[in-house]
């Protein structure tokens, strides 16, 4: 099956001989093959290794927030006019959802944002929205794959609060470090990206491939100087610095179709 080309990818006639990466076929010098800019390899035109390299969907940022949001607005409705049926609609017009139901719509607001921010990234980059964890009823807002490794991104939309690394303890007592939100303790955000990060590790298999996990926090007050740092490893910083650290840091010989196939398939769109 002839697979299709990714943006980085080249059809060619080869110079010299090569072999292709994802079957180990032999391939001649003077054959037709297609090279990888990305990790600067080849591989067949017609290639029956067609199952790591099937390009997945790429989900739709926010989709499964919305949904929940939807599904809590209407039951919350209905539970109005049903107790209330003369007055059910003037309850629904005169007070807001609760802080818990707009929680949901304030978050696919902030996915959505970040996936416009990452269609800035270059075209050696490759995306994945709204992850469903096989198992969980946990999902992973975005995976990207690129040159430099894969970012497992957690966006959040705390505006105009300051997102703070706080630390505790290092002469006497142990070194901790908090994440502190508007000054109010964001600690456990750190734990949750950890753990998606650590099923993306688990899924990529062998590929050598370091795994960055990040929260991205949208709309923030960050101070126009710094801004970002690391708790317990996790990336914390806003949009616009996420996408100069994953540009800027250092390119390794990955396969990112290969990866983003592997992944697109271990965690489908929620």
């Amino acid at each position: 099956m002839t697979l299709e080309l990714g943006p980085d990818d080249k059809r060619m006639r080869l110079r010299y001989a090569g072999t292709c990466h994802l079957c180990g076929t032999p391939l001649d010098a003077g054959t037709d093959a297609v090279y990888e800019r990305g990790t600067r390899t080849v591989r067949c035109v017609q290639c029956p290794c067609t199952a790591e390299t099937t390009e997945p969907e790429t989900g739709t940022a926010g989709a499964s927030a919305r949904r929940e949001y939807q599904r809590r607005k209407q039951n919350r409705e209905q539970r109005i006019r049903t107790a209330h049926p003369k007055l059910g609609g003037l309850i629904l017009a005169l007070s807001d959802d609760p802080q818990s139901t707009q929680a949901w719509a304030q978050g696919a607001i902030g996915e959505e944002l970040l996936a416009q921010r990452l269609t800035d990234l270059p075209d050696t980059f490759r995306t994945l929205h709204d992850r469903r964890i096989p198992g969980t009823r946990a999902n992973i807002d975005h995976i990207v794959v690129g040159p430099t490794g894969v970012w497992v991104i957690d966006a959040k939309r705390y505006k105009n609060k300051r997102p703070a690394l706080h630390v505790e303890g290092g002469l006497i007592r142990p070194r901790t470090e908090h994440l502190r939100i508007g000054g109010r303790d964001g600690t456990k955000l750190i734990a949750g990206v950890r753990a998606q990060a650590e099923c993306v590790t688990a899924a990529a298999g062998d590929e050598a491939s370091p795994v960055f996990g990040v929260l991205c926090f949208l709309e923030a007050d960050w101070p126009l100087i710094g801004g970002s740092f690391t708790v317990d490893s996790i990336h914390v910083l806003g949009p616009r610095l996420l996408i100069k650290r994953m540009t800027g840091a250092a390119s390794r010989n990955i396969n990112v179709g290969t990866l983003h196939s592997r992944l697109g398939k271990a965690f489908p769109a929620a």
